[in-house]
């Protein structure tokens, strides 16, 4: 396949006005000015997209979301967000109960939103592992790009509300420390006697905390308040783990303290119902001063808690709020391919990464831009009938 005559948004160091990209075997082939095209790939066999000076970019990343574990329009038939009966279970794995038949994978497509980071909610201390997968296909093993990707913990009040009715841990927030410590302290035990004795049968429960403490994959933590944000920062330092602060809803409030922290943070999702005491002081206005604060930012819908189709609307409105428009794409390509550790492969346009690419016929941050093409590795996912561009 090859695009020609696009306005093409790298996301990395150079942009083209006018340009080309041409896609093998599911990568970047070549990327360039349209003065530089080979003659050679229009005259083959190649697809060709005439992009017609439309803007041409990475597929968009939602960073933190339950897509296909909470499914629409299902019920309790369809929700396998939370494992409410155990405030510890680092085992489950996203990958066991995504349904990629779930309509908000069809949603994310016709946004151009090409990889999602996809696992467990957040009423559990410890509540399991993500993954990082493609929004296209039938089989999730064939969607995955990264599993496990992080490892999910949680803080404040859905930990609290979830177990103080039932009479046991945690009803507070001391608790809830308490618990990730000594689940962390028995984790870390285990790893050294492994290392010991490599040949020692495998702890089912503390094998998926290998990864965790090796650095190979962070800690996913749900924080809102700021004293939240701050007990999760305290933890991970302790125990010398990569992190991200999912949601950061008051972040804004202790922006010095997170820069020297060195944590990056997944903002959002602040189209959604102030609905909790924790999120009071939720607003788009918070991922933007985060980043001018040198902070490593994302912005995510928390799909379903607001819709995933929305994502490049939710970066829009923070740039309405005050945040740089090019940190607003940013914020939902490149930057989330960082924090999700998989920006060796998808995130912006370049020479050897997944051909994941979207053609929009305006900027995908307004309310009006159509999505006229949407490319996973190198294959046509959605396509607008009314756009032309197919050659």
């Amino acid at each position: 396949m090859v695009i020609i005559h696009g306005n093409i948004k790298t996301m990395e160091e150079r942009d083209y006005r006018d340009g080309f990209l041409s896609i093998a075997d599911g990568k970047i082939g070549a990327i360039g000015d349209m003065g530089e095209c080979p003659g050679g790939l229009l005259e083959g066999d190649e697809e060709v997209i005439d992009a017609k000076g439309h803007l041409v970019m990475p597929g968009i990343i939602e960073a933190h979301c339950h897509m296909g574990i909470t499914e629409e329009k299902k019920g309790m038939e369809g929700d396998d967000c939370n494992e409410t009966v155990d405030p510890i279970t680092p085992y489950l794995r996203a990958i066991d109960a995504i349904n990629p038949m779930d309509a908000a994978f069809n949603d994310a497509l016709q946004a151009g939103i090409t990889s999602a980071m996809i696992g467990p909610g957040s009423s559990n201390v410890v509540g399991g592992q993500f993954a990082f997968v493609k929004t296209h296909g039938r089989c999730i093993d064939r969607m995955v790009v990264k599993a496990p990707a992080a490892m999910k913990i949680a803080f404040g009040e859905n930990p609290k509300v979830n177990y103080s009715g039932q009479g046991t841990s945690p009803s507070t927030r001391m608790a809830i420390a308490a618990m990730l410590r000594e689940e962390l302290t028995k984790a870390v035990s285990y790893g050294k006697k492994k290392e010991q004795e490599p040949d020692m049968e495998p702890d089912f429960r503390y094998e998926c905390w290998l990864p965790v403490l090796r650095g190979e994959i962070p800690l996913k933590a749900h924080v809102h308040r700021a004293d939240d944000i701050l007990t999760a920062v305290r933890i991970a330092k302790e125990f010398r783990l990569r992190m991200t602060l999912d949601h950061c809803s008051e972040g804004h409030l202790i922006m010095e303290e997170l820069q020297e922290a060195g944590f990056p943070a997944i903002v959002g999702p602040d189209m959604a119902s102030r609905n909790k005491i924790e999120v009071q002081n939720m607003a788009f206005k918070t991922v933007g001063l985060l980043a001018k604060q040198g902070i490593l930012t994302a912005v995510t819908t928390d799909h379903p808690v607001s819709k995933i189709q929305f994502l490049p609307i939710c970066a829009g409105l923070a740039v309405k709020a005050g945040m740089p428009q090019e940190e607003g794409l940013r914020s939902i390509t490149i930057n989330a391919a960082r924090i999700c550790g998989v920006d060796e492969r998808v995130g912006s346009l370049a020479v050897g990464k997944d051909a994941d690419v979207v053609i929009f016929d305006g900027s995908p941050m307004e309310v009006i831009t159509r999505t006229l093409c949407t490319i996973i590795e190198g294959k046509i996912v959605y396509y607008d009938e009314e756009s032309g561009i197919l050659c």
